[in-house]
């Protein structure tokens, strides 16, 4: 945020901005009006279940989460926590497709994540392993986050109370979830899930509640009638259930959640408030999808994970791709990256000179929390995958060579968010646009144009500039005599005989960028 902007402007702005961060936050400033809570600070939390590996999806709620605390801290003098909760105590209920040592996980089956042996072989558990993982993935983005454990928490102590406060308020929690399930689920349905003390699996069966102060319930295992405490890690609880007695015990005050969750968040609000609780501020944002347009699942590994996006794209692409329309369902695949990378810095390009009320709406405020760091882009990561593209395998050295051409002082050392961009760019290219580059010989009309085109680049000097280079590439594309319906009939006949993709860069830019006589060479080559 620009030094000449003060905290009681970006406040006031803030108070009336239509960002959803800010929406969301508002929420927070209405929640409590009067003062910090007794607590003395509002904690954010992120849920996360470490039965698969950790995907996009989980990183993208850490990320919006963060965005609507640092909006809320805009607004308000309260302190902030944030939560990454991982809820490891969860029975495995089936084998993720994309670990190995299947055959070992199916043992264990039903058994808390926690104490299943790590598939990978580096961690004393399953969940260890994933949660490790997960952490991994945060710090990465320097995420402010503190990170729970639900079965430290459970074995701890730390849910003892709001445990006993389970089994007081029994009888209305199953007023609440009975109506919600089918028949035959209804007639063996426990808020409670204890642990069995035989098999170590976290056991689906009905519960009697013996004593709710001292924290006893009594069940069936194997059969053998158990009288056993719920506390200390003896037990846990029904997801729904689950969430609620978190909310209630941690003083959740902000969670969002996905779409599919929409009935776990009514279910878990009125049993939070059964046990005398409010329930936490939030939204349910929509799925990302895959290529197929199927919701994308830890267990599948369907989708991209956070190391490919990060191997084609740099991280505040994936922010800016994360933080867009949060309610709207957006397809999650390689070929979303290069628009995410441009729009990206076109937003952040735009920023400097916006006044206070686009500021706090353009995403990248939200990105950076309203402190951008330095750095220009003099070419777009769509040109630099097109002149990739024509190179083949080409080295960073052979890319910078190229964009002598274009860019005054092109270095590594003035332009080091480019020298990054080279490199995803070479990545990208190698694994997913050289399999899919096919050249088509042009039609004859389309023969004539580019023969027209090679003959005007000729009379160009080598400097030409893209200006220049593009008027002529117009006037071409508008001459009847080549008969083109429209000038993007002509850019397409360009993209597809010169470049081998269905869509490209301006050309005038491109040609600048390659060069006049290498252009000229790709033309002799479709022309042959």
């Amino acid at each position: 945020m620009s030094d000449s902007i003060t905290p009681a402007a970006l406040r006031e702005a803030a108070l009336v901005s239509k960002a959803w961060p800010y929406e969301e936050a508002r929420k927070l400033l209405k929640r409590y009006e009067k003062g910090a809570p007794a607590k003395g600070h509002i904690l954010f939390e992120t849920g996360y279940g470490p039965s698969g590996l950790p995907h996009i999806g989980t990183f993208n709620e850490v990320l919006r989460t963060t965005m609507v605390r640092q909006a809320y801290q805009e607004l308000s003098d309260i302190p902030t926590r944030l939560i990454a909760f991982s809820d490891d105590m969860d029975g495995l209920r089936k084998v993720p497709d994309n670990v190995p040592n299947q055959e070992m996980l199916r043992a264990h089956l039903g058994k808390p994540l926690t104490k299943i042996p790590d598939p990978f072989g580096k961690y004393e558990s399953f969940a260890h392993h994933n949660n490790a993982m997960l952490r991994e993935f945060l710090d990465r983005f320097g995420f402010d986050y503190d990170f729970r454990s639900s079965t430290e928490a459970y074995e701890g102590g730390q849910f003892d109370e709001a445990l006993k406060g389970i089994l007081r308020h029994y009888q209305g929690i199953m007023d609440i979830m009975l109506p919600t399930l089918r028949k035959e689920r209804q007639a063996t349905y426990s808020p409670v899930l204890p642990v069995s003390p035989k098999s170590g699996i976290v056991l689906q069966v009905p519960v009697e509640v013996v004593d709710a102060d001292a924290g006893l319930i009594r069940f069936e295992d194997e059969g053998e009638t158990i009288t056993q405490s719920i506390l200390g890690g003896k037990a846990k609880l029904q997801w729904k259930v689950d969430w609620a007695m978190r909310w209630v015990a941690l003083g959740v005050d902000y969670e969002m959640s996905g779409k599919d969750l929409i009935d776990s968040v009514v279910q878990s609000s009125k049993i939070a408030r059964e046990l005398g609780a409010r329930p936490p501020e939030g939204f349910n944002y929509e799925m990302f999808l895959d290529e197929k347009g199927e919701k994308i699942s830890k267990s599948k590994g369907n989708g991209l994970s956070l190391e490919q996006w990060l191997t084609y794209g740099p991280e505040e692409s994936l922010a800016f791709y994360a933080y867009r329309e949060p309610k709207k369902a957006k397809q999650l695949h390689m070929g979303v990256i290069p628009r995410a990378v441009d729009e990206y810095w076109q937003f952040k390009g735009n920023y400097a000179a916006q006044p206070i009320e686009q500021k706090l709406g353009n995403p990248v405020h939200h990105i950076h929390g309203g402190k951008l760091p330095d750095g220009e882009l003099p070419v777009t990561f769509g040109l630099l995958l097109n002149l990739v593209g024509v190179m083949g395998d080409a080295s960073k050295e052979q890319v910078w060579g190229y964009l002598a051409n274009y860019v005054a002082d092109a270095s590594a050392e003035k332009y080091p968010e480019l020298d990054r961009l080279i490199g995803h760019a070479l990545a990208y290219h190698r694994d997913f646009v050289a399999p899919t580059l096919k050249r088509r010989k042009p039609e004859p009309n389309e023969a004539a144009a580019l023969r027209a085109l090679d003959a005007k680049l000729a009379e160009m000097p080598a400097d030409a500039s893209a200006e220049d280079i593009q008027n002529e590439v117009y006037a071409i594309g508008k001459d009847e005599a080549y008969g083109f319906a429209s000038l993007r009939d002509w850019f397409k006949a360009l993209y597809e005989t010169l470049l081998g993709a269905e869509q490209g860069p301006r050309m005038g830019s491109f040609i600048a960028l390659y060069g006049i006589a290498n252009s000229r060479k790709l033309i002799a080559e479709a022309l042959a």
